[in-house]
């Protein structure tokens, strides 16, 4: 039997809704053509529009990240560590995507990009308000890089506000102390502005909950996510800094860092730590 085949779908039979005069339709409701209209590159260079286009995507999937982590945060704040679980899952996905757009812009040589590099004057990734916020809530408290969002009053104000707030990480520490864990209560009451400091009495109760797992099943499922959190975060730096690098060489950032060489320096960060190191003595 020879098969057959149609050049085109047949919508006879359906319902499709085609005036939207009185109606929303899904330009509408997604404002696409604000949205559409965002990509303005400086120059007539082909690959400039991709350089454009991966940084608006990678700041909307941040949007989705900030949406997601302040839920989540508040959820443990209430103490429904059910719903974080659900939410953590949604954010290790939407990290995925960040890490695999570098994939995308690596597709653009060294000299694709320098026919328009000079063009982004100063403008750099790390000025990027909402991924500073990001790390500020996971727990990256370095005030003095808030200082490049000061010219911006309502970013800065963004970004202060989750430096001077708990982090994830502190947040998970009063949760288990709420749930009769023994925090230490320097970890529950401190500056929230300053970088957290390990402990090794909180490395213990980790030591408690991972070495059986069964009885104390929510604690251990979200430092799993946790740890998958991190984890993903890692391989979206070391993507950023390979395709960098790829890229520009060990040139300085547009920015003014070392471009490789201060990204390389992330790579050492952890939010979670005694997650971590509670690994090697299970």
């Amino acid at each position: 039997m020879s098969e057959t085949f149609s050049s085109r779908v047949d919508v006879s039979g359906e319902d499709i809704h085609w005036d939207f005069k009185d109606e929303m339709s899904y330009g509408g409701y997604l404002s696409l053509d604000v949205l559409l209209a965002a990509q303005t590159p400086l120059t007539d260079e082909h690959d400039e529009m991709l350089f454009v286009v991966i940084h608006h995507v990678a700041e909307l999937w941040m949007k989705l990240l900030l949406h997601e982590t302040g839920a989540a945060l508040e959820d443990l704040r209430q103490d429904n560590a059910g719903p974080a679980l659900k939410k953590f899952a949604r954010v290790s996905r939407i990290q995925e995507q960040l890490t695999q757009a570098w994939e995308v812009l690596a597709t653009m040589t060294p000299t694709d990009y320098l026919a328009f590099r000079d063009k982004l004057g100063a403008s750099s990734g790390f000025q990027s308000f909402q991924y500073r916020t990001l790390e500020y809530r996971l727990g990256n408290k370095n005030a003095a890089l808030a200082r490049v969002h000061a010219s911006n009053p309502p970013a800065f104000k963004m970004v202060n506000d989750a430096l001077q707030r708990p982090s994830l990480w502190d947040e998970t520490l009063r949760w288990l102390s709420r749930k009769g864990y023994d925090i230490p209560a320097d970890r529950l009451e401190r500056d929230w502005s300053q970088s957290y400091e390990a402990s090794a009495a909180v490395e213990d109760v980790w030591r408690t909950i991972y070495r059986d797992s069964e009885t104390h099943w929510e604690a251990y499922e979200l430092g799993e996510k946790l740890v998958d959190l991190e984890h993903k975060f890692q391989q979206w730096r070391f993507n950023h800094m390979k395709t960098v690098e790829r890229i520009i060489g060990f040139r300085r950032g547009t920015g003014g860092t070392g471009g490789v060489s201060y990204l390389v320096k992330a790579l050492d960060l952890r939010f979670f730590p005694e997650i971590w190191t509670v690994r090697t003595s299970l």
